[in-house]
């Protein structure tokens, strides 16, 4: 059964409505596909990450994870929540100062983070750095050394904890790209540097142990394996700390069967756990950080496609085509991902078939969802996808030569456009013919 979020509801009309806005409205004017984005669910999400830790008495940092969803509204919606702003590209960081972001509550991550966006940042005053190899640290070490900065860096390190989710979403094992590896000494090497090294401000810890986390047995072993780091750099090295970061990861409901636990329920045991390994290693109570990106974003988007072709398999499947996939929403065929979705301007009405929503792009895997319970469509229709908000804009692409999507926020009968639409013409905006390959006689040219 789908579950309506936020101030998602059915209206008078039977059509679906987000933000108090009709959807069937909203695709007309705006087209689609179509992102929409229930702004008080984002605000309402922040904020519950807010009261979460006020109440355990800790001091604390919540950073948005912009990965999830970045364009410059929701980087001022985020300043304007209290949040701080974690971001990993030049791009990213671009969209968030050019916003107005205060550039000293964002931090930045990233295996591979370039000189150059090393030194846009060190220019911009960022808050800081979540080191993750050695190669950066002896670049960023070499850059604040000439620039006369010294920058506050967290140590990202992998404690080893897999979390129950898919493969291509665990970052907290001992295998993989990223972080300081906490099993094999990497991490006390780098820690011996940072406690020696003058231009970099050393003031905490990172881990991040993967996305769409369920339970919170993870988080609980990743924070004891990492308070025993913390504890010994303080303790046995000398070490000025007083930040432990867990990153985020915090699971949302795509399908029915998804179980997440409330904001609070993660919080209170993450702090739990800090506040009794803190008592056990003889450490004060570090402040503790967390990222959230999917949590805040996914539930909040919802994306609107028209729906096209239809095509029926006697005895085998049948399967409803509409105007998007792939290029907006790539999850599917990465991750496997799995969404809900009603016929946005026939939601009352009951379901009458089972389909399977296909993309418009050259792919046989170009499948939104597979075998859906929907009430009978019919070309024309607007279909109503939920839980798009992250990772769907941000990994968008131009796949077959499509604009990508338009954005829009939603909220008490207003929708503000917050990202236009790429035209035709805006496809080809970075194209250049050689000046060899002439015109051919009759080729057109404009």
């Amino acid at each position: 059964m789908v579950l309506l979020h936020g101030t998602s509801r059915i209206n008078d009309r039977g059509h679906l409505e987000i933000g108090g806005c009709d959807t069937v409205e909203l695709a007309k004017r705006f087209g689609t596909p179509l992102y929409v984005f229930d702004e008080a669910l984002l605000r309402e999400t922040c904020r519950e990450f807010h009261t979460a830790f006020r109440k355990t008495g800790l001091r604390y940092q919540v950073a948005y994870a912009s990965k999830a969803f970045c364009t410059q509204a929701m980087c001022r919606l985020v300043d304007e929540e209290g949040l701080h702003l974690d971001v990993v590209s030049a791009g990213e960081l671009h969209t968030a100062l050019t916003a107005g972001f205060p550039p000293e509550k964002i931090h930045m991550h990233g295996n591979n983070k370039s000189r150059e966006e090393l030194t846009y940042a060190l220019e911009a005053g960022i808050g800081g750095f979540v080191l993750d190899n050695f190669h950066e640290l002896n670049l960023l070490a070499e850059l604040t050394e000439r620039m006369g900065r010294r920058p506050s860096v967290l140590l990202r390190l992998t404690p080893g904890v897999e979390a129950h989710t898919h493969e291509y979403i665990q970052t907290g094992q001992q295998d993989t790209k990223f972080g300081f590896d906490l099993a094999s000494g990497q991490a006390d090497e780098a820690a011996h540097r940072l406690t020696a090294d003058q231009n970099l401000n050393w003031v905490g810890i990172h881990c991040h142990i993967g996305s769409q986390i369920f339970e919170t047995e993870g988080f609980a072993i990743a924070v004891d394996r990492m308070m025993e780091f913390y504890a010994k750099a303080v303790n046995q090295w000398g070490a000025d700390l007083r930040v432990l970061n867990v990153g985020g990861g915090f699971g949302i409901r795509y399908v029915e069967e998804d179980r997440p636990l409330p904001v609070r329920v993660y919080i209170e045991a993450i702090a739990d756990r800090v506040k009794a390994a803190a008592h056990r290693l003889g450490v004060e109570v570090p402040e503790v950080w967390v990222e959230p990106g999917r949590r805040i974003a996914g539930p909040a988007g919802t994306t609107l496609y028209t729906v096209g072709a239809r095509k029926e398999i006697p005895g085998v499947r049948r399967y409803i085509s509409v105007d998007g996939g792939m290029a907006d929403n790539p999850r599917p065929i990465i991750y496997q991902a799995r969404y809900e979705a009603i016929i946005a301007n026939r939601a009352r009405e009951p379901v009458q078939e089972l389909a399977a929503v296909a993309g418009r792009y050259c792919e046989t895997g170009d499948m939104l969802i597979w075998d859906t319970p929907l009430a009978r469509s019919a070309p024309g229709d607007i279909l109503a996808v939920f839980g798009t908000g992250a990772y769907t804009y941000s990994m968008a692409s131009n796949y077959n030569r499509t604009p990508r999507p338009a954005v829009v926020f939603a909220r008490e009968g207003r929708a503000d456009l917050v990202v236009r639409r790429e035209t035709l013409d805006d496809l080809i905006r970075c194209d250049e013919i050689p000046a060899r390959m002439k015109k051919k006689e009759g080729y057109p040219v404009s």
